[in-house]
């Protein structure tokens, strides 16, 4: 793993985005990074219901579960300089 390159232990539930949101740090740089409910079940295949009042609770849960993995395509986005027009990295 790159340590210019950090993920801190936060992370949050956008309901406008349906996304998780996180940061990370590169070289002392905060950057947002999503990731889509589309995207969390590729890497899973839980099935995410949209009106479900669990549904925010279950999405960090799958997060939790593959944050390793979310965390490496991540770094290599960050690397190949892969960011949106609005400077942060998308995974969808």
């Amino acid at each position: 793993m790159n340590q210019s390159i950090l993920f801190p232990d936060l992370q949050d539930w956008d309901s406008q985005t349906q996304s998780v949101v996180f940061p990370v740090q590169v070289q002392g740089a905060n950057i947002e990074c999503l990731i889509s409910l589309n995207r969390l079940t590729q890497l899973s295949s839980v099935v995410f219901e949209q009106n479900n009042d669990g549904l925010e609770a279950k999405a960090l849960a799958v997060f939790e579960e593959y944050r390793f993995d979310i965390e490496e395509e991540v770094e290599m986005l960050i690397e190949q300089e892969l960011f949106d027009e609005q400077g942060r990295v998308v995974l969808i």
